[in-house]
């Protein structure tokens, strides 16, 4: 008979954290692998929250529904100032 008096532990494996930046990147191209228009579909994502908008090619679908719409959105941001993309149209 087992010793009701000792505690077991039990420790569950947890799957390494990826980066927000690194999970647009697979899914961007797995998008582009299968011929869909990633931005469009990223988008459509983003505001809806149906993840069918993004192909299931190369895990893509699982990955980004782990992460929040508002951290896809705050990394896309954070990416477009950091490029300081709008200093373009200004010149």
């Amino acid at each position: 008979m087992t010793d009701m008096s000792n505690t077991q532990f039990f420790k569950v494996k947890t799957e390494p954290e990826i980066s927000v930046k690194k999970v647009l990147d697979v899914v961007y191209n797995a998008m582009a692998e299968k011929g869909y228009n990633p931005v469009n579909q990223i988008v459509g994502y983003i505001m809806s929250g149906d993840p069918t908008y993004i192909t299931s090619h190369k895990g893509a679908r699982s990955m980004i529904m782990k992460v929040e719409r508002d951290e896809l959105v705050e990394e896309l941001l954070k990416e477009y100032i950091k490029n300081e993309a709008w200093k373009c149209e200004q010149e």
